[in-house]
């Protein structure tokens, strides 16, 4: 790298380290301004930090590399995603609010019982510990040798210690103004690579006319091995019900909105981001399949990076690689943290003051951060194959609980036995396809039906599983008495309630007018490249 790209790089870290140092002036004071930020927090920092939370080193490896390897099609979970955030807004956030919950599993506990939280925090600390930061760090240290050639050890060690360090004393507040400055260093570094990518590939005609046009198609046949249309329409929607609108480091951005209205609007300028991702990170892929058809499509980001970008631009661009990456990190420590204080800290010690849980949040996110560490020696270890296996985990895990959070919410009689019946059953049956799969893809089962079961696509049997858990809720609920007044209450708010939460009426007019808009937006891009218009 040039002396102008450690510049860039250089200006990244101090302006990541004082904005942390500025909204971590005020996180300390109180248990809310430390989990929440306070309820104070504007819809555009918490939008784009939705944004850069989701968006990690591997989006940029993976949209790109699937991008090379078979088109735009994986851009239809990004679009995706711009519904489930509407959702987010317009369904689930006024219960969040309005209920005054600091984690998902708490209100699962509001609105059925113990049992239902404990189960959602103990899989969400999990899947974070387990998934997310290892998957973040692997994929980081990754992009840091493939690109600085640091030393893979020593790149992911600074990285998770600089990320932990501003997340341990800044609290949500600290996260979301460095995610908001870290969202547009990303998508700035994204459109520069694109833009140099067409022009070096000739412009968008040549583009068109050196690839199979199917690869401009979003819709794929049904029987697709990846991406088939029924999985995509009916399937993918329900993994982004699960991600979108109940995991806890998403929808903990929107609760440090101080009124439904901030939220919602936050939720949608988040849907807009969205819209960006295909053209900014799987269309570069197509472009570096023609530009460089030697490379395998998981290298074709950072090959195009090292061979494409001129001194300066590449140093924009390399910090919006670790803006993607620090932005999600600490998005999971900050999350995890919030998890293991007010599920588990909390409920061991109610009496403990606003400072003692701080400290608390403070000392689970060095854990976190320890075992971020600890993680280091096993990341070699790491194949593509289990790097695939993490990644479609939660078709197997999020169907139960997105049915449990949609039902809770859109039908009264929906009890707490069925709700915990429903998520340790989905449970189960996710659990045995995913040692299944692994089982068959190693040649030691053959047994017909378990391998039909463990290789239908892994969006077919997200469906399969949300029918079978909304039918177990159903039964179970109707044969079991009703809920009681206290799992009711959700529901139930006093006019002051309502009047705090909601907002202006001008605010509102102008969220429902800006959905609108983006909904049609992303109608128009189905369209548009949809096989009757690319063909």
């Amino acid at each position: 790298m040039a002396a102008i790209d450690i510049v860039f790089l250089v200006a990244y870290f101090v302006g990541v380290a004082a904005i942390g140092y500025w909204s971590s002036q005020k996180s300390l004071a109180t248990s809310k301004s430390y989990f929440l930020g306070g309820g104070s927090i504007g819809w555009a920092a918490i939008g784009a930090s939705l944004f850069a939370s989701n968006i990690s080193a591997e989006h940029f490896i993976g949209l790109a590399g699937s991008g090379a390897s078979s088109g735009l099609a994986v851009g239809q979970f990004e679009w995706i995603a711009c519904f489930m955030l509407l959702l987010l807004g317009w369904l689930f956030v006024p219960f969040y609010l309005r209920t005054g919950v600091f984690t998902m599993p708490e209100f699962l506990e509001r609105r059925f019982n113990r049992q239902c939280r404990t189960y959602l925090s103990a899989i969400s600390l999990i899947a974070y510990v387990f998934t997310k930061i290892s998957v973040a760090v692997y994929a980081g240290a990754i992009v840091l040798q493939t690109i600085l050639g640091w030393n893979i050890w020593l790149g992911a060690i600074a990285l998770i210690v600089a990320t932990g360090a501003y997340t341990i004393f800044g609290g949500l507040r600290a996260v979301i103004y460095t995610d908001f400055f870290q969202a547009f260093i990303l998508i700035g570094g994204g459109i520069f690579l694109t833009a140099t990518a067409i022009i070096d590939v000739g412009g968008f005609g040549a583009l068109y006319q050196k690839v199979d046009p199917n690869f401009f198609s979003l819709w794929k046949d049904i029987n697709h091995p990846d991406f088939p249309w029924t999985g995509i329409l009916f399937g993918a929607p329900i993994l982004g019900l699960w991600y979108w609108c109940t995991d806890q480091m998403i929808v903990q951005r929107t609760l440090a909105a101080p009124n439904i209205e901030v939220a919602r609007r936050s939720t949608i300028f988040a849907g807009f981001l969205k819209l960006l991702p295909v053209f900014i990170l799987v269309l570069p892929g197509i472009a570096g399949r023609i530009l460089f058809p030697d490379v395998e499509p998981d290298r074709i980001y950072a090959t195009m990076v090292n061979n494409l970008l001129p001194p300066g631009i590449k140093g924009l661009v390399v910090a919006g690689l670790l803006a993607a990456l620090m932005s999600s990190l600490s998005s999971v420590f900050n999350s995890s943290s919030t998890l293991v204080v007010m599920d588990f800290y909390q409920k061991w010690k109610p009496e403990a003051s606003d400072r003692e849980l701080v400290r608390a949040g403070q000392i689970s996110t060095i854990l976190l951060v320890v075992t971020g560490l600890l993680w280091l020696p096993f990341i070699g270890l790491m194949s593509n194959q289990l790097y695939v296996y993490l990644q479609s985990v939660q078709a197997y895990v999020s169907p139960p609980i997105a049915a449990v959070f949609l039902m809770g919410i859109l039908w009264k009689r929906a009890t707490g036995r069925a709700a915990f019946n429903t998520l340790i059953t989905g449970f189960i049956l996710g659990a045995i396809r995913f040692i299944a799969e692994i089982a068959v893809k190693a040649g030691w089962i053959t047994w017909r039906p378990l391998v039909a079961y463990a290789t239908i696509n892994f969006l077919h049997f997200a469906i399969l599983l949300f029918v079978i858990s909304i039918a177990i809720l159903v039964l179970v609920s109707l044969t079991s008495a009703a809920p009681n007044q206290r799992q009711l209450e959700i529901f139930q708010h006093s006019d002051a309630e309502l009047e705090k939460f909601a907002g202006s009426h001008r605010s509102h007019n102008l969220n429902v007018r800006s959905s609108f808009i983006l909904a049609a937006i992303v109608l128009v891009f189905w369209v548009v490249f949809s096989p009757f218009v690319v063909s």
